[in-house]
């Protein structure tokens, strides 16, 4: 069976992916959650090189196999569950495209709108134009895959790969509450839905630890205006 080690789930998009597509898949894993953590404890890159070999999150343990980074988690379970990618060539193809563009691509997105599931955000006008055209790339490559493959999933009538890559976008969505019209905020609002979704921000919400360097970055780009995560410890607590 995987182990999965992942990071705190109110910030880990990266976790997210490979968590929410083996759940999904009804793929069976144990999780090792390690919280991030700065300061006389040491470094999280420090602690996470136990048993990651690039001291970051996410890492799959497959017996003595070690394999880190989201993309690679995904090609090395593909190898064994084909499932988890869609059938149809077309429709394959096309998730890997997409899949692959989330992974490298929508920097501005990525960089004004970090994963913090549990807050809700007023950005300022900075963030707004700076995200604009990651959201009109966004909203064009969902629609496309929605269109094409019918929905209401990216590439078809089932969860894949692709929308485990997209799932953090439909947190930071709910946190930021930038603009997604009709299919694409439908397709955000679904996977919002999902029980696997629900699970990993009922878990996120729970969390008393918090990252100095995360919600840093969060208030670079705007207001809280309300924050539903339960009441904080000290980071090393």
């Amino acid at each position: 069976m995987y182990t999965l080690y992942i990071a705190n789930r109110n910030y880990s998009s990266w976790s997210l992916r490979p968590w929410v597509l083996l759940r999904e898949a009804g793929i069976l894993f144990e999780e090792r959650l390690e919280r991030f953590v700065e300061g006389a404890s040491g470094s999280s890159r420090e602690r996470f090189l136990r048993f990651s070999p690039s001291g970051q999150v996410p890492c799959l343990h497959d017996g003595d196999i070690r394999v880190w980074d989201s993309l690679a988690i995904v090609g090395h379970v593909a190898e064994t569950h084909p499932q988890v990618w869609p059938e149809d060539p077309a429709a394959r193809a096309f998730a890997r495209s997409a899949a692959a563009e989330m992974h490298s691509g929508f920097g501005q997105l990525r960089r004004w709108c970090t994963m913090s599931v549990g807050i809700r955000m007023r950005l300022h006008e900075e963030a707004c134009r700076a995200i604009a055209p990651d959201l009109v790339r966004l909203q064009e490559l969902w629609n496309q895959g929605l269109d094409r493959f019918g929905g209401p999933f990216l590439a078809g009538p089932r969860f894949s790969v692709v929308d485990a890559f997209y799932a953090p976008i439909a947190f930071r969505w709910q946190s930021y509450g930038f603009a997604l019209e009709g299919a694409a905020a439908d397709y955000a609002r679904h996977l919002l839905a999902l029980k696997s979704m629900r699970e990993w921000e009922r878990d996120a919400l729970a969390e008393t630890w918090r990252d100095a360097a995360h919600d840093a970055e969060a208030l670079e780009s705007g207001e809280i205006v309300e924050d539903l995560r339960a009441r904080s410890l000290p980071s090393g607590a």
